[in-house]
């Protein structure tokens, strides 16, 4: 077993546990993006930051690559990782503003601006959608090619690969290809306008046997509201 401290809280993990996994234990929000359940780590995105160490040798790494260390000291949220990952989150609505995941990062995050020139991206080259083909399809159909600003995902030479299945996964788990209404405008970059809208909810007397999908869910938050005071709102 391995020990070491999140946010002050001490925790001993098996040995290979990576610092994300040791603070999802913890139940601390850690955000990630190219990272997802079932895939392995590739640390791309680098919006999962958190700063270890202490003082001058304190630096950010990326929590889904790195391992728990004996002994050391893990922040998840100090203003130097909180601005990292703002920073990180209006390059990514600048490469790709069409995309709802990224916009929902960001407004979670409480970036309300993006400063940069928009760029109308299909890909962030997250490498999601060739992790999955790899490791869950056993296709290896896709892949990186090239180097540098040239980099993209495809198959060789461009040739339909006689390995595809036409499954749909790399769509499925693709963050670009969740697609939301938005301005072309960088200063309107990030919508929001979907989190006004009334959500879908499950009737209990009709469904017993299901549970709420949504997280959280808006009707039980607002139910929480006292009756005088949501009056007074409308």
């Amino acid at each position: 077993m391995v020990d070491l401290a999140i946010n002050g809280v001490p925790v001993s993990v098996e040995k290979g546990t990576t610092l994300l996994e040791a603070a999802q234990f913890l139940g601390f929000p850690v955000p990630t993006l190219c990272h997802m359940d079932g895939l392995s780590p590739y640390g791309a995105c680098r919006l999962c930051v958190v700063e270890i160490g202490e003082g001058l040798r304190a630096k950010l790494v990326s929590s889904c690559t790195y391992p728990a260390e004996e002994g050391l000291k893990v922040r998840t949220a100090s203003e130097r990782v909180l601005r990292a990952r703002k920073m990180i989150l209006e390059l990514l609505l600048a490469s790709c503003p069409q995309s709802k995941t990224i916009q929902d990062l960001a407004s979670a995050h409480g970036v309300r601006q993006q400063r940069f020139k928009q760029e109308m991206e299909d890909c962030i080259l997250c490498g999601r959608c060739v992790r999955m083909c790899e490791e869950q399809m056993m296709a290896k159909a896709i892949g990186f090619r090239y180097r540098g600003e040239k980099r993209s995902i495809g198959t060789p030479f461009d040739i339909k690969s006689e390995e595809c299945r036409l499954c749909g996964a790399c769509m499925y788990v693709c963050p670009a290809c969740q697609l939301r209404c938005t301005y072309a405008e960088p200063e309107k970059a990030i919508c929001g306008g979907c989190a006004n809208l009334s959500p879908p909810c499950v009737e209990k007397e009709q469904f017993h046997d299901m549970m709420c999908y949504m997280d959280p869910c808006v009707a039980c938050e607002i139910a929480k509201i006292p009756a005088t005071e949501r009056s007074g709102r409308q």
